[in-house]
């Protein structure tokens, strides 16, 4: 096989594995992306003969959904007969809890263990003192200088190693036929799913990856020689025992029933009357929230607080940006991970603002702070030395923290102190030409149509979102998913800046018949999903507005206080979400997106009285606004696609949390700067640790079940934007989402998505134990 051949086969192989993202960028993804062009079932039965794992809950999931009515005893017992596996309910539960169980040990542990060893010597960005020597020679070459000096690895004295990784692979698989070769990669890929995941996102996205390559193929060859060296088997294994693939059949369509289940259950709490409410009153206010499912409750707290509107739309507000972090250069990507950056938004200094060199210089005061205290810490001729001599004040902190004395720290972790001497400037993509008026003007009008707006009150606000939490490595997978994982709150000021301008609005009403009227103002906010409070930015408002603002800041106050009290259920919920935020040993400081199973596309109507419970995604959406179709199509491609990732993410945490989670925060260790581990190696986790997951080691908080949008819209227009997309109409029909359509023109009858445009009409159900 020549060299294209070859890394063509590795590529395909590697397809068992998703992409791993490091802990400062930690997109949610889904760890079996590379099976999407498969059906559900048949990924899941891949990841159990490739990967040895079990992509299905366990059985206290299906006992509970038995318990509440979403699954009856005798249907599940059918299934077991209609696939030969068991005629005892009891029975089969065991032999499920023993397979998860027995599906746990790992032949290859020493293999891996040497490996990861290597890997995180050579990943390292800027944890030790001393690099890895050759690196930038490459993984493979700088792994062969040293790999004779290593006597666990048993190298053969004398002789010399191939020159190149693909030399190896050759010369070591040429004995197995294709078939054969591609399923030993897939083996060696499925081996350690974190850090290969991680090298595919080096090879994507890293710019660590053009000083220090590292490629699949090297990886290959490492292992191929640590396990020749350590007398293992150059064979793949792979084993298909058809009764556990019946198993896995039951399974499938067991899960089915419960996610049909809980869609009837959702339904029936919907307003599905197709008279919705006429407003005729101007509302002081209209919020605009991500879409996140952590939007909701404090949406419901809001509008109940006076005359206010809400809506929801993905928190990165249509900009495609990278977002440059003033002071340091850094590159932050905050549109979501499948767009391509169009554009580039920077700080620029404020005509009329002074402090931003003081605001500077505090920046590169705490930048030095903090390298200095890493670089004493970890330093090996200073570090005993440094910490028996930072000892009291670190006693000091460490008390400061576990007492909850520092609860009035999340002051400082606020953005409000940039915006009051800097604004916003978006450029194209290489960060070097102003963006076109047009193009600005056109990034404010696609907001307003995936919205439906035609009037606009006296305050309309962008809220971005972000969580606050202390002593967290997984803090960037609570903040915006639709932003890359970094805090919103860097597109809501570009949006509302935007919507500010003159020329902006000028255009809208000469080239696009959409009037903004004069008495309307666009802020920025920004959501803490942890405390619930919302920060305006407000110091470029007009003083005119001042009473109306202040009174929007007390009434978003308000809904803090509510908001929180009815997540924690007790009193002094307020003081308890902020200590939650800053307790350094708070391992569930809020819940993130667990929970979430539903995405609604429709207008406010459909929901606003409803305690959903932070189970669903809720997309702002005017059908009658929309008669081509243009924004639902977008929505559908963009928004629909990334919370089914976020979906699969929490989903396959939850079922499997020791391959596709993160493990326990308790013995959690980084490496790198990049990722975790659990306790002192092992692989690189790439899912939600348990915590983010679970009730306790045993009890679920999520839900695991796919999918399930809903769209208000006539169930034609649906038809036809599935037929312009097949990859999307196929997304649909391998199952990985479930589609259903309230169609407004037949009085908001409900229809499920069956294949081939086929649909059938589902009935609300009265609600479930």
């Amino acid at each position: 096989m020549d060299s294209k051949a070859l890394q063509t086969q590795i590529t395909e192989a590697s397809k068992v594995v998703g992409t791993t993202w490091p802990l400062y960028a930690f997109v949610t993804s889904n760890p079996l992306s590379g099976y999407e062009a498969s059906s559900f079932r048949e990924a899941c039965e891949n990841a159990f003969t490739k990967m040895g794992n079990l992509a299905y809950p366990d059985a206290s999931f299906f006992k509970s959904a038995i318990d509440k009515g979403y699954l009856t005893e005798a249907d599940f017992k059918n299934l077991l007969l209609d696939h030969h596996v068991s005629e005892d309910l009891s029975a089969f539960f065991e032999e499920l809890d023993h397979l998860k169980t027995k599906l746990q040990l790992n032949p290859t542990h020493k293999v891996d263990q040497l490996l990861v060893k290597w890997l995180s010597a050579f990943l390292d960005e800027g944890v030790a003192a001393w690099d890895m020597p050759n690196k930038q020679k490459g993984f493979y070459q700088a792994w062969k200088s040293l790999a004779i000096y290593d006597k666990d690895l048993n190298m053969p004295r004398g002789k010399s190693l191939p020159e190149s990784s693909l030399e190896v692979i050759t010369e070591l698989t040429a004995e197995l036929s294709q078939n054969e070769q591609k399923a030993l990669f897939e083996s060696y890929f499925a081996a350690l799913p974190g850090w290969v995941g991680f090298i595919k996102y080096r090879i994507q996205q890293s710019p660590w990856q053009e000083t220090y390559p590292l490629h699949l193929e090297d990886y290959i060859a490492v292992r191929l020689l640590i396990s020749k060296g350590l007398g293992f088997p150059l064979s793949p294994s792979e084993v298909k025992p058809d009764h556990q693939l019946e198993m896995l059949k039951v399974l499938d369509k067991a899960l089915s029933q419960i996610e049909q289940s809980w869609q009837s259950n959702l339904l029936s709490s919907l307003s599905l009357s197709d008279k919705p409410e006429v407003k005729k009153v101007r509302p002081d206010a209209q919020l605009v929230f991500c879409i996140d499912t952590r939007s909701e409750l404090i949406r419901r707290n809001i509008e109940v607080k006076g005359n206010y509107q809400t809506y929801g739309y993905a928190g990165f507000f249509g900009i495609a940006m990278d977002y440059e972090v003033p002071f340091s250069g850094l590159i932050k990507k905050s549109c979501p991970p499948i767009l391509d950056s169009a554009y580039r938004v920077t700080e620029a200094e404020k005509a009329t603002a002074s402090g931003k060199d003081e605001l500077e210089k505090q920046y590169r005061q705490k930048k030095f702070k903090t390298y200095f205290l890493n670089r004493m810490k970890n330093l090996l001729p200073s570090a005993f030395g440094f910490v028996e001599g930072a000892g009291l004040v670190y006693l000091y902190q460490l008390l400061k923290r576990s007492f909850n004395l520092s609860k009035n720290e999340i002051d400082s972790q606020t953005p409000s102190s940039l915006e009051t001497v800097c604004e916003t400037d978006i450029k194209t993509a290489e960060g070097n030409e102003s963006l076109p008026l047009e193009e600005q003007t056109l990034i404010v009008k696609s907001a307003f149509d995936l919205m439906g707006w035609k009037t606009f009150a006296p305050l309309v606000v962008f809220s971005g979102h972000g969580s606050h939490t202390t002593n967290n490595p997984f803090a960037s997978s609570l903040d915006c998913g639709a932003c890359a994982a970094s805090p919103g709150r860097h597109n809501a000021r570009m949006i509302a800046r935007l919507a500010n301008s003159e020329a902006v609005k000028t255009q809208l009403k000469e080239k696009h018949d959409l009037e903004i009227p004069e008495d309307t103002l666009f802020l920025a906010a920004e959501h803490n999903t942890t405390t619930e409070e919302i920060t305006l930015f407000d110091a470029d408002a007009p003083e005119t507005f001042r009473a109306q603002i202040d009174q929007l800041k007390a009434d978003l106050y308000s809904a803090q206080e509510t908001a929180t009290a009815e997540r924690l259920g007790e009193s002094q919920s307020l003081d308890k979400a902020i200590l939650k935020a800053t307790d350094w040993s708070e391992t569930r400081p809020e819940w993130g997106l667990a929970k979430n199973a539903g995405f609604i596309i429709g207008s406010r109507d459909l929901t606003q009285h409803v305690d959903l419970d932070g189970e669903c995604f809720l997309h702002s959406y005017n059908w009658e606004a929309d008669p081509e179709g243009e924004a639902l199509n977008a929505i559908l491609n963009g928004p629909m696609v990334v919370t089914q990732w976020i979906n699969n993410h929490y989903y396959f945490s939850t079922v499997d949390n020791l391959t596709y989670g993160g493990g326990s925060k308790i013995t959690h260790n980084v490496v790198g700067k990049f990722g975790v581990v659990q306790g002192n190696g092992g692989d690189l986790k790439f899912g939600l640790p348990l915590q983010s997951v679970n009730m306790s080691d045993e009890e679920n908080y999520h839900q695991p079940q796919r999918l399930s949008v809903f769209v208000h819209a006539p169930k034609a227009r649906l038809d036809q934007l599935l037929t312009s997309n097949p990859h999307l109409q196929q997304l649909i029909e391998n199952r990985w989402i479930h589609l259903l359509v309230i169609d407004p023109t037949a009085h908001n009858q409900v229809y499920r998505y069956q294949k081939d445009l086929n649909w059938q009409e589902v009935e609300a159900v009265t609600e479930m134990a």
